[in-house]
């Protein structure tokens, strides 16, 4: 149903309600470039059960004694590599991406953002929109991909804010859109529009998707399917360009488990170590620049590639808030709020 006016009696005391609420959601991103801001973003991050699956009597001491206690100063690191004068890139990306949906959708809709780790919080923005007088509110978590350790762990917190609310949102949550047509075409004109603007002509587009765990895929996880399908499904839709060939790859291992493979660090040594030296990567997962783009993909993948024999690198932006990606977010995101606006 669609808003109505309340036409409530004179006497009845003022409520706000009958709007309809887009929350907008991406991973998260440490508060500063520092030790300490990143030291308490992991612990949230890596306390999630669905991201780390081993029974926290055992990993916790792990956590708290070794992980927490040597990888943050690493990590603080390397965001300071990409930090910018308006924060962190995932952050002020994901502000953007807002901003232009709620320019886009106009007043019929109210659009804000959050982290599912760090700020803003899922729950503080439910809350938000609640006290706005939104009762109907779409969750678009930016993952186009599912996984349990992502989209799953979305909806684990907004349940445990809906627990402990006496008046509950009616909510939705924005489904994977990996082989959504929109997303794929939105990909290819913006991927051939950066190819196009480069400086040398690639002989391999490699297509870097966040990694996960082996188990995850042996568990039923669909994750590394819709990764493999988008992969086949923009190879298909994109212009064939002469001398261009794609190639998959999995990126971000951490740990001593098997994960998803080929990995993307030893796909860049193995393409230079062939004679490859031309190498364009993009990473279709990310709906946003952040840590693992611009500095891992962008900065380490320059270096791994160069290393092994490569000679002209470049990493492609994401989606971010470019025409073609924003036009897919309005398409998929109005779609999925049929008959409530």
């Amino acid at each position: 149903m669609t808003w109505q006016d309340q036409q409530l009696p004179s006497d009845h005391p003022p409520v706000k309600s009958g709007r309809v609420g887009v929350l907008v959601i991406n991973l998260g991103t440490p508060e500063a470039p520092t030790t300490q801001s990143v030291k308490t973003y992991l612990a949230e991050f890596l306390s999630d059960r669905r991201v780390v699956e081993i029974p926290p009597i055992a990993w916790q001491p792990i956590l708290r004694g070794i992980i927490l206690n040597t990888r943050p100063k690493k990590s603080a690191a390397a965001y300071k590599k990409v930090w910018t004068d308006e924060g962190s890139p995932l952050e002020y990306i994901t502000r953007g991406q807002t901003e232009g949906l709620q320019e886009r959708l106009g007043d019929a809709v109210h659009v804000s953002w959050a982290m599912r780790y760090g700020t803003p919080s899922i729950p503080d923005e439910i809350q938000k929109l609640m006290d706005a007088g939104c009762d109907r509110i779409l969750l678009a978590p930016l993952y186009p991909q599912y996984s349990g350790a992502t989209t799953a762990t979305v909806i684990d917190k907004a349940a445990e804010k809906l627990k402990e609310m006496r008046w509950q949102a009616s909510l939705r949550t924005l489904p994977p859109y990996h082989d959504d047509p929109a997303y794929i075409d939105a990909l290819s004109k913006d991927l051939t529009a950066q190819l196009d603007a480069l400086d040398f002509d690639p002989e391999v587009l490699l297509l870097s998707f966040h990694g996960m765990p082996q188990r995850t895929l042996d568990l039923g996880d669909p994750y590394h399917c819709h990764c493999r399908k988008t992969a086949r499904l923009l190879e298909e839709h994109m212009a064939p360009r002469k001398g261009m060939r794609f190639e998959t790859s999995f990126q971000s291992r951490f740990g001593n488990a098997k994960w998803l493979e080929p990995a993307t660090d030893d796909t860049l040594e193995r393409l230079g170590g062939e004679g490859v030296k031309n190498v364009a990567i993009a990473a279709p997962g990310f709906s946003a620049d952040c840590l693992e783009t611009l500095e891992e993909l962008a900065l380490e993948g320059k270096e791994q590639f160069e290393e092994a024999g490569g000679e002209n690198f470049a990493a492609l932006s994401c989606l971010n808030t470019g025409t073609p990606g924003m036009d897919m977010l309005e398409h998929i995101i109005r779609r999925e709020l049929s008959g409530w606006t």
